[in-house]
């Protein structure tokens, strides 16, 4: 049996087993609250669903590409820096998001935004924010196509097509009941397959890790160096160190992240919680380490006399260096690496539309059937505006498509992180200043990236990280000046 049969059957059993979980998540599934938030689950579940939920496609097929590309410099932004931001506002921000979204019965980031501030306004406005998620949608879509469609060597569209029809269809059912099971699945997967991809360059490392730098360098010594000036993302510290620090800082204020401390029985339950994400995460963003093994294995970025596209390379590598079936293992890993994320993202910002949008201007509040209708209807919409997108970047990327979903993931997440950090740590915070600061990032963040304000966001390709950096800074000063205004006024008031 070849890599393709064993795939499709492989695929097959996947499909059964998840539909059978989806199927028994939505028997629990009576109500838009029980879709977002589920049941209440426990600390190790949650854990690893949020590891799985952080680490997507992008960490185990697209952004190895990256590294393989430009070397330790985009190692050094994504798997050091980034992370260790990232845990540092993951510990600080979980426990007092909990406590404040649990009192106020909150389940989405819109809702707990709005709810927070009393502004329906502003609630409107992170509905509107979060269809930026949708770029990230279709990086996890474009990722798992060249996976499954490499694996089957078959057409990339067909693939893309029947992915999100089940993905979609089936997280339209189940919600968090599902999700939080199929997700500890796919996490105890992906460290089956981190480890297999971590060691399977091996052979480059027998004699020593100084021998495999040389290698290395002997390609391009840039490959080595912490920055890589020829690149168009870690060119220097500013790019590698510092932008990736403040965007590790706010990445954590994505709505299938910091929510899923809402999914906790007890308050109790955060800190094993956390425990869990953070050993489980630092092993998953490890896995870019495949990247220099990809590069070492394709030393020119050829293959078959053509030049390799970066999304594709791991997949390349995949489909070369394994055989079939430890190479199926690996493709299964990867696949669950991406369906990991995507149901998350679907399950949220379908229930951000629904439920802060729609049922508020329709006044359905209550109407649990037509409310259920509704989200049914936003996913089939999404499914479609995801298939469109998702092809065109197959066809026709920017590098990759990894710098359309950072672009409106980090703009997303730029609005959310003043208005996340005022409404957890200072007291009578008045909306104008967290709307500011969120409106500020907004324009900041467009404004660089397509303006070409910078010399970073100049030219083909433009680095999302610097105008998200810019854009955080910028918001988190307006903020606490519009904050000082506003509690002046109110002194004076009173």
């Amino acid at each position: 049996m070849n890599l393709a049969q064993a795939t499709i059957l492989t695929l097959i059993a996947y499909a059964i087993l998840t539909l059978f979980i989806v199927y028994k998540g939505a028997k629990k599934t009576k109500d838009i609250k029980d879709f977002t938030l589920g049941t209440g689950f426990s600390p190790t579940v949650v854990g690893l669903s949020l590891a799985a939920s952080i680490t997507s496609a992008a960490t185990f097929i697209i952004n190895p590409g990256f590294v393989a590309l430009y070397g330790w410099s985009a190692f050094l932004a994504m798997s050091i820096i980034l992370p260790i931001a990232l845990y540092i506002s993951l510990v600080v921000l979980s426990k007092s998001f909990r406590k404040y979204g649990t009192s106020q019965q909150a389940m989405t980031m819109a809702q707990w935004i709005g709810t927070r501030f009393n502004s329906k306004a502003f609630s409107f406005f992170m509905v509107g924010a979060s269809m930026l998620l949708i770029t990230f949608i279709v990086l996890i879509c474009v990722g798992l196509t060249k996976v499954i469609a490499g694996a089957l060597g078959t057409s990339e569209l067909w693939v893309l097509i029947v992915l999100v029809i089940f993905v979609f269809g089936y997280t339209m059912f189940g919600g968090a009941n599902s999700m939080i099971y199929t997700n500890t699945i796919q996490a105890v997967l992906m460290i089956v397959v981190a480890l297999i991809l971590l060691t399977s360059g091996g052979a480059y490392l027998t004699n020593g890790i100084d021998a495999f730098w040389d290698q290395l360098a002997a390609l391009d010594p840039k490959l080595v160096g912490s920055y890589n000036d020829s690149s168009p993302l870690f060119r220097d510290w500013f790019e590698v160190i510092f932008c990736n620090f403040v965007v590790g800082i706010a990445i954590v204020c994505q709505p299938h992240i910091i929510t899923k401390s809402l999914m906790l029985k007890s308050d109790q339950d955060v800190n094993k919680f956390l425990i869990v994400t953070i050993i489980v995460e630092t092993l998953f963003f490890m896995v870019l380490f495949a990247g220099f093994y990809a590069r070492l294995m394709f030393p020119d970025l050829m293959m078959d006399g053509e030049p390799m596209k970066m999304d594709g390379i791991l997949t390349a590598y995949v489909v070369k260096r394994f055989a079939t079936g430890v190479g199926l293992i690996v493709v299964l890993g990867l696949i669950a690496a991406g369906l990991s994320t995507l149901e998350g993202l679907v399950q949220s910002v379908s229930a951000s539309i629904t439920n802060d949008l729609i049922v508020p201007l329709k006044k359905w509040e209550g109407k649990t059937s037509v409310i259920n209708a509704t989200n049914k209807i936003v996913i089939v919409v999404l499914a479609l505006i995801t298939i469109v997108v998702s092809y065109q970047q197959l066809v026709h990327p920017n590098l990759s498509v990894g710098i359309l979903a950072q672009n409106g993931v980090y703009a997303y997440f730029s609005m959310a992180f003043v208005p996340v950090l005022f409404g957890i740590f200072l007291k009578n915070t008045p909306k104008e200043a967290a709307f500011g600061a969120a409106i500020t990032a907004f324009i900041v963040h467009f404004s660089v990236y397509y303006g070409s304000l910078t010399p970073y966001t100049s030219g083909p390709v433009k680095n999302p990280a610097v105008a998200a950096a810019l854009a955080i800074l910028s918001a988190l000063l307006v903020g606490m000046i519009l904050y000082k205004i506003y509690q002046k006024k109110i002194s004076l008031v009173n």
